[in-house]
C-alpha cells in the first residue's frame, strides 16, 4: 500500500523566507548608489587632504627663505628700512639699531662695513627678473598645482582642478592698542593692507587652496585658506661647528 504525503507537508522554500530574500536583495540594490557616492565623496575628501597637506608645506617652506633678498647676504644679518612703517620700529638716531635692541645684536641697520646701500626693503613684489631663483618670500607669489607622483603614469595625483595660489602684501605694523615701548601690546594681523609701492616691516603670506571641479558640490567653489606673517627683524645666523 503506497501512502501519499499531502501537498502542504512536502519539503519546498517557504513563502516567508522568499520574501526575506527579496527584502534583502531589494535593501542591497537600493544601497548601492549611496556606496558608490559615498566611496567617491571619500576619494574626494582625501584629494582635499592632500591639497591642504601641500598648500600647508608650502606655506612652512615659504616661511623658511629670508624676509627680503636685500637681506639674503650670509655676511650680514641687517633690519632693512622700509617706506611706510610704525615709528617706533624705525632706527634710533646715531644707534644704526632699533630701541631695545642690545648693542652687542647683530640684527642693524647699517653692515660693519658702512655699507647702506642695499638696506631698504624691496616696494615691488614678486620676482625681480624672469628666470630669477627664489630668494625671498615674496618671490613665491603666484599659482602651482598638486605635484605629479609619475609623469610618465596616468596615475597620479590629481593636478588640474585643485589650485593653490600664493599671495604676498605688506601689512600694517601699527597696533591695535598700545606701544611698542611697553611691555604689553596688542596687534592684529592680516587687518590693514599697504599702500602698492610701500613696504612695512611685516609680510602677509596666504596660500588659498581652491577647487575648479564642478562634478564635484562638496568641494567646488569652497576656499581654504592658510596664513602667516613675517617679521623685518634680521636672518638667524646658524651655528656651524668646523672639524
Amino acid at each position: 500500500m503506497v501512502r501519499k504525503i499531502p501537498t502542504s507537508l512536502r519539503p519546498a522554500v517557504a513563502m516567508i523566507e522568499l520574501i526575506f530574500a527579496l527584502v534583502i536583495m531589494a535593501i542591497v540594490l537600493m544601497s548601492a548608489p549611496m556606496l558608490i557616492s559615498s566611496a567617491t565623496s571619500s576619494g574626494y575628501v582625501a584629494m582635499q587632504q592632500e591639497g591642504i597637506n601641500e598648500a600647508s608645506s608650502r606655506l612652512n617652506m615659504i616661511m623658511g627663505y629670508p624676509w627680503d633678498e636685500n637681506n639674503t647676504d650670509n655676511t650680514y644679518i641687517p633690519i632693512l628700512h622700509v617706506s611706510q612703517g610704525h615709528s617706533d620700529l624705525n632706527m634710533v638716531i646715531n644707534q644704526a639699531r632699533r630701541q631695545g635692541i642690545p648693542s652687542q645684536s647683530q640684527r642693524t641697520f647699517i653692515f660693519d662695513d658702512a655699507n647702506s646701500s642695499n638696506l631698504f626693503a624691496n616696494t615691488v613684489l614678486g620676482l625681480d627678473a624672469l628666470n630669477e631663483v627664489e630668494d625671498d618670500i615674496d618671490d613665491f607669489i603666484g599659482d602651482i598645482t598638486l605635484t605629479a607622483i609619475d609623469s610618465a603614469s596616468i596615475d597620479y595625483s590629481e593636478k588640474t582642478t585643485i589650485n593653490i595660489n600664493t599671495a604676498v602684501s605688506y601689512i600694517s605694523d601699527t597696533l591695535d592698542t598700545g606701544d611698542y615701548n611697553q611691555n604689553i601690546i596688542t596687534f592684529t594681523p592680516f587687518t590693514q593692507s599697504i599702500t602698492v609701492n610701500n613696504s612695512s616691516n611685516i609680510k602677509s603670506i596666504t596660500v588659498t587652496l581652491t577647487s575648479t571641479d564642478t562634478n564635484n558640490s562638496d568641494i567646488f567653489g569652497k576656499n581654504i585658506v592658510l596664513r602667516a606673517f613675517s617679521c623685518n627683524i634680521g636672518a638667524y645666523e646658524l651655528e656651524e661647528r668646523n672639524f
